[in-house]
């Protein structure tokens, strides 16, 4: 191993939870790349937050809007981790669609379009399964629409896309 060096050292210290897990610290713009340490950044969502879904989707709507869909995807990978096994599907399917619409605006034209698809056919698979009345005022064929719509787009364009104008909606049409 190489040496490292102190302010590496302390980075790295200050990259642990209590408990010893990693996690980092750095600042990040509103597209979640990280930033400088001592860089001014975007508030980033605090881990492991239980909402109700109406919670959830609020504040991952608002998130969207703004044009922070890394963070929206926080916050839909806390409904993932918290939510009832039979939800968890459709928490993660949206967190897919959030992290490709990250992909899409950084410029990952195969990525982002890779997780549009899969994060459309999560949701859709979920719906399929689930009672309607338990979507949470989503409208999953609406949203997989809008994920492969942009995935094409994306593929087609070859450039990023602005993340606020091209947020979906999560409830009624994208």
């Amino acid at each position: 191993m190489g040496s490292t060096s102190p302010e590496r050292g302390q980075a790295a210290a200050r990259d642990r939870d209590a408990e010893g897990r990693a996690r980092n610290a750095r600042p990040r713009d509103g597209l979640g790349r990280p930033l400088p340490y001592g860089a001014d950044g975007v508030a980033r969502q605090p881990e492991g937050v239980v909402r109700t879904p109406a919670e959830t989707v609020a504040e991952a709507q608002e998130l969207l809007d703004a044009g922070k869909p890394f963070h929206a995807h926080e916050v839909f990978e806390d409904a993932w981790k918290s939510g009832p096994e039979d939800e968890r599907a459709l928490w993660r399917g949206l967190a897919q669609l959030a992290v490709g619409l990250t992909h899409a605006a950084r410029g990952n034209v195969t990525g982002g379009a890779r997780l549009l698809r899969r994060g459309a056919g999560a949701v859709e698979e979920w719906a399929a399964r689930a009672r309607m009345e338990r979507t949470h005022g989503l409208d999953p064929a609406a949203l997989a629409v809008w994920a492969r719509e942009l995935a094409d787009d994306v593929e087609r364009d070859g450039r990023p896309v602005d993340a606020r104008e091209r947020a979906p909606r999560l409830r009624g049409a994208a």
